[in-house]
């Protein structure tokens, strides 16, 4: 299982690094979004990856807290993928924007123009 994640870490990150190399914008934007994906998995994983553990404690029972799933990670990846869900709606509208004023959509503005 820590492999199976651990290789689609890194897929994610190798495609948004190449995605952010490229000479669009909307690739660009795409590849932030991959590489959010990333490092939300990798904080996610950071919580031990357990099958089956309880979330809470039952009333009147001892549990062993290294048994128990990590809520910190989970609070974490929630928070970030709100905010990385708001900021790839800015940059789609800064992209449309600029899109609009250069008509371009090259990441230097450059091509569009005759």
């Amino acid at each position: 299982m820590e492999a199976l994640v651990a290789l689609s870490i890194a897929v994610l990150t190798a495609s948004g690094v190449w995605l952010l190399l490229r000479p669009r914008t909307f690739q660009v934007i795409i590849g932030l979004s991959l590489l959010s994906y990333a490092v939300n998995l990798f904080i996610f994983s950071m919580g031990r990856l357990r099958s089956n553990a309880a979330p809470l404690l039952e009333k009147g029972v001892q549990a062993d807290p290294a048994a128990l799933a990590d809520p910190l990670p989970q609070a974490l990846v929630l928070t970030a993928i709100v905010i990385s869900f708001a900021t790839t709606a800015l940059f789609l509208v800064v992209l449309l924007a600029a899109r609009g004023l250069s008509g371009t959509d090259h990441v230097d503005g450059g091509e569009g123009r005759q």
